[in-house]
């Protein structure tokens, strides 16, 4: 044999152990410490490699992700700049429930990589929600907390995300309109919307419920919201509301996180006004039945005329959208 493919073939197998080592390099954590602080005190980024963690060591985690003390985790090898840079580049997701001007999203961030979101408008099909009045026009609930919806998983998308809409029309997409068309066409994932409410109700805990556990075993975080507009008297002016359910301390965390976000961009957008919007225990029908962690939303009171604003404008609507995906981003970094 060739001398000098004979050296070449030993300094390979010298290189070789030392590389493997460093794919399985393996550590026990510290008292106290979670998969974020491990991470990070062996120089790893936790949002960018929380996901590869996770892959990495599920069979050894508790059922709240915990570590374990005294259990050797594999630490994720660091990428090489090559492939830092690759894994980096601005990539493009198509999603035609958008609309033709809308359906190309490009990822700009990896905020939310890792992360699976149901996000799911209130109602539909048969079922308007609640019906407010401007002049001669009718606005239903349904057609304002979808638009809100769309803008909300592309904003998700945006981040790195990956995102399930769970209530879908096939002709509307993001519509820029201030008094948006009523239809029946929604489906639930391209189902029909039972008129039946419990049923209604069910079929989408159903399809989230179907969906999370296949996607539990491959994301590091899944939450499911749920957007609604309420129905109060004429005179009474709401801010956001948000609820979660009874017991669950992840979502009280995440309504929490929601919350605090749209209080900090009402100081900076409306500083004179104050914001008024709770957070609280309610035993809703989806959020009882319901597996991933979940947050409803009311968006306001659709029989309130100042209120209405906040749904008419779709620049409103927009911002509603954005701040509350600045709401996922805070509970994500906590």
């Amino acid at each position: 044999m060739n001398r000098y493919l004979v050296r070449a073939l030993f300094l390979l197998l010298l290189c070789f152990p030392a590389m493997t080592v460093q794919a399985q390099q393996k550590d026990v954590p510290r008292r106290g410490e979670g998969i974020t602080t491990f991470l990070q005190r062996h120089g790893r980024s936790p949002r960018k490699y929380y996901a590869a963690f996770i892959e990495l060591n599920r069979d050894k985690l508790g059922r709240s992700r915990e570590l374990r003390l005294g259990v050797s985790y594999v630490i994720p090898p660091l990428e090489s700049a090559a492939e830092g840079k690759r894994k980096s580049r601005r990539s493009y997701v198509n999603e035609p429930l958008f609309g033709k001007r809308f359906d190309d999203v490009k990822v700009t961030s990896n905020r939310l990589a890792g992360c699976c979101f149901y996000v799911v408008s209130g109602h539909g099909g048969p079922d308007p929600g609640a019906i407010g009045r401007v002049g001669k026009h009718e606005l239903h609930e349904d057609e304002y907390a979808y638009d809100i919806a769309l803008r909300l998983a592309r904003y998700l998308l945006q981040e790195g995300a990956d995102v399930r809409i769970i209530i879908r029309d096939a002709k509307d997409g993001i519509r820029n309109d201030a008094y948006l068309s009523n239809s029946k066409r929604e489906t639930c994932m391209g189902d029909p919307i039972p008129l039946n409410q419990v049923r209604r109700l069910q079929q989408r805990c159903d399809k989230i419920n179907a969906l999370y556990a296949r996607d539990r075993k491959k994301y590091s975080y899944c939450r499911a919201i749920f957007i609604h507009v309420d129905s109060q008297g004429k005179g009474k002016q709401m801010d956001v509301y948000f609820y979660h359910s009874a017991g669950s301390k992840l979502g009280k965390r995440l309504a929490t996180s929601m919350r605090s976000t749209f209080k900090t961009k009402y100081g900076i957008h409306q500083p004179n006004r104050g914001f008024t919007g709770t957070v609280s225990e309610r035993g809703l029908y989806v959020l009882r039945n319901t597996t991933p962690v979940s947050v409803f939303v009311e968006l306001g009171n659709i029989q309130n005329q100042f209120d209405l604003r906040r749904l008419i404008d779709s620049s409103n609507r927009e911002a509603l959208a954005k701040w509350l995906k600045d709401g996922f981003v805070k509970d994500v970094k906590q």
